[in-house]
C-alpha cells in the first residue's frame, strides 16, 4: 500500500505509530489507528518491518486513512536473516530486534522528514524517537500498550533503589513490594517471589545495549542514566528527549489510582485512549470448529488459549492439560511453540501417557492460529483459561465467557491480578509462592470455581461487559484523546 502524503493544508491530524516488533504491541497500535481514523479528522501512518506490512494492512480499515510504511531492518550478527518480528524468534533474539530498529533511525528520519507527521506515538523499544520528531517540530508522545498498574509498579522514577545516594538495580526482594507512593489502597503492593526474580529482566542489559527499564525511562524522561554511544550499527550515541504527554491504553474508570500515581511521578499529562475494545469478528467460524463445538450444550466447553507469543513449559503445558482433563467438560487447548522448533513434536512432548484416548471425542489440543474471538463467541464456550493478556481478556469478557487467568510473564502477572482482585472479573490459578509452579488439580479448581461464578460473579462480569460492549463509551474515549492531541499541536 503507497504512503499517503498529508498535503499542506489539509485538515487532518496526521498521526505516526511506531511500535516495537512484537504482535502484542503492533496489535494495539493497530486498534488505536482503527479507533483514530474512525472519529473522523485523523490520516495514520503505520511503521513497521517490511515481513510486517502485508499483516498490518489485514488490520487497518481499507479506505487509506491509515497506511503502512515498510522499514528494511539493518542486519544484525545473531539475528536470523528474514525474522522482523518476536514471533519468528527466541527471547535472545527480541533483543537482538531492538537493536535493528534503533539501526533504521536513519530511515525513520528521511521518512517523517517526508510524511511531516503532526503527532508521532512510539514504542518503549525506540525512544530517540523523541528527538527525530522534536528536530521536524512535530509532537511526540510514548504510548504504552500494558497496563498502568504495571507501569506504576515497575518503570516509575521511584523503582530505581537508591543505594549511598546513586541509583541501583532493584533486587528481587525490592521487586517484591511496591515503590514508595504506590496507592496505599492497592490490593497490588506486594508479589510472590517468582513473579520478582521474572521482574529483574527489566533491569537487564543484553548485547551491551540499555535495558529495558532503560529504554521506558529515557521516553518518559525519567531516566537519569548516561547514554552511552552503543549502538553498533550507526556508531552513534542514543540520545532520549522527553515526550509531551504519556499515553496508556486504559481507562480512570479501570486504573483510576495507578493512573495519578503515575502522573505524580513524572509531573506530565497522561492521556489515556481507553482499552480499545477489538470489533467484533468478520467472516464465519471454520465449519470444522463449527461442527465440533455445537455438539456440546450451552457454556459447556472451555477454551484455553495462550496468544501466539506466550509458550507455556512442557511441563506447565502438561499439567494444563491434565487440569483440564481433570473437569470433566469438553475442552479446547491451543498450544503454541516458537518457529524454530517441530510444534507437532512439542504437541505430543506436553500430552501424558494416554491423555489423548481419555479425552477422545471431549477434548481437542491444538497447535497453531485459530479464529479466537469467533471460538470465544461460540454459544457452547463458557470459561476461557488465558494468559491474561489485556487484549485477550477484554476479548474473553465481550464474549461473555468466565476467565480463568493464568499469566507465565511481566504485566500479564499485573494484569490477572487486577482483573481477578480489583475489577473482580476472573479466577487466579494458584500457585507456588517461591518459583510460581502450578499442578493439573490447580488448574482443575480454578475453572470449576469460575464457572461456579467464584471470580466475582455475575453483577461483575456483567458491568464491565457492559461497559466494554457500550460503542458510546469507548468511542467517547477516543474522541477525547483526539480532542487532547489536537491541543498539543496547535
Amino acid at each position: 500500500m503507497a504512503v499517503a502524503v498529508v498535503e499542506a493544508g489539509d485538515e487532518a491530524m496526521h498521526v505516526s505509530l511506531f511500535p516495537f516488533l512484537a504482535f502484542g504491541h503492533i496489535s494495539p497500535f493497530a486498534q488505536l489507528a482503527r479507533s483514530l481514523v474512525a472519529v473522523g479528522g485523523v490520516r495514520v501512518t503505520f511503521l513497521s518491518a517490511a515481513a510486517n506490512v502485508a499483516r498490518v494492512e489485514a488490520m487497518l480499515p481499507a479506505d487509506g486513512r491509515a497506511v503502512v510504511a515498510a522499514l528494511h531492518l539493518p542486519r544484525v550478527p545473531g539475528l536470523p536473516v528474514g525474522a522482523e518480528s518476536t514471533a519468528e524468534v527466541d527471547a535472545d533474539g527480541a533483543e537482538l530486534l531492538k537493536l535493528a530498529l534503533d539501526g533504521t533511525r536513519p530511515q525513520v528520519e528521511a521518512l517523517l522528514a517526508r510524511l511531516r507527521p503532526d503527532v508521532v506515538l512510539f514504542d518503549f523499544a525506540t525512544p530517540w524517537v523523541a528527538d527525530v520528531a522534536r528536530q521536524l517540530g512535530a509532537r511526540a508522545a510514548h504510548f504504552s500498550v500494558f497496563t498502568a498498574v504495571t507501569s506504576a509498579y515497575l518503570t516509575v522514577p521511584a523503582r530505581r533503589r537508591l543505594h549511598h545516594g546513586a541509583a541501583s538495580c532493584p533486587t528481587v526482594d525490592d521487586l517484591a513490594t511496591a515503590p514508595v507512593g504506590f496507592p496505599p489502597s492497592s490490593s497490588l503492593a506486594t508479589v510472590p517471589t517468582y513473579q520478582a526474580a521474572d521482574f529483574t529482566y527489566m533491569f537487564t542489559s543484553f548485547h551491551g545495549m540499555p535495558s529495558a527499564y532503560d529504554r521506558v525511562a529515557a521516553c518518559d524522561n525519567a531516566s537519569d542514566v548516561q547514554w552511552r554511544s552503543w549502538n553498533q550499527i550507526e556508531g552513534g550515541p542514543l540520545v532520549s528527549a522527553p515526550g509531551d504527554v504519556l499515553v496508556f491504553k486504559t481507562c480512570a474508570e479501570m486504573e483510576g489510582p495507578y493512573i495519578e500515581y503515575i502522573a505524580t511521578q513524572y509531573d506530565k499529562p497522561i492521556l489515556v485512549t481507553g482499552p480499545l475494545v477489538p470489533e467484533p469478528p468478520h467472516g464465519e467460524l471454520e465449519e470444522r470448529w463449527v461442527t465440533w463445538l455445537s455438539s456440546f450444550p450451552d457454556n459447556a466447553v472451555v477454551f484455553a488459549s495462550f496468544g501466539s507469543e506466550t509458550f507455556l513449559p512442557t511441563a506447565a503445558a502438561t499439567e494444563l492439560l491434565l487440569g483440564l482433563e481433570a473437569t470433566g467438560r469438553p475442552f479446547v487447548a491451543v498450544l503454541n511453540f516458537p518457529r524454530s522448533v517441530d510444534a507437532e513434536a512439542e504437541l505430543k512432548k506436553c500430552m501424558a501417557p494416554g491423555f489423548e484416548e481419555r479425552v477422545k471425542g471431549r477434548g481437542v489440543v491444538h497447535s497453531g492460529w485459530v479464529q479466537q474471538q469467533h471460538i470465544l463467541r461460540h454459544r457452547s464456550v463458557g470459561c476461557y483459561v488465558n494468559h491474561a493478556g489485556f487484549s485477550s481478556v477484554v476479548e474473553g469478557l465481550v464474549a461473555g465467557c468466565r476467565l480463568v487467568l493464568l499469566p507465565m510473564k511481566s504485566d500479564q502477572f499485573f494484569n490477572a491480578a487486577l482483573l481477578a482482585r480489583e475489577l473482580r472479573v476472573g479466577t487466579e490459578v494458584a500457585r507456588r509462592d517461591g518459583d510460581g509452579w502450578f499442578g493439573h488439580d490447580a488448574v482443575r479448581d480454578a475453572v470449576n470455581a469460575a464457572v461456579a461464578g467464584a471470580g466475582g460473579g455475575d453483577d461483575d462480569e456483567r458491568k464491565w461487559r457492559e461497559f466494554l460492549t457500550d460503542d458510546a463509551v469507548q468511542r467517547r474515549f477516543v474522541e477525547e484523546f483526539v480532542r487532547e492531541l489536537r491541543k498539543l499541536v496547535l
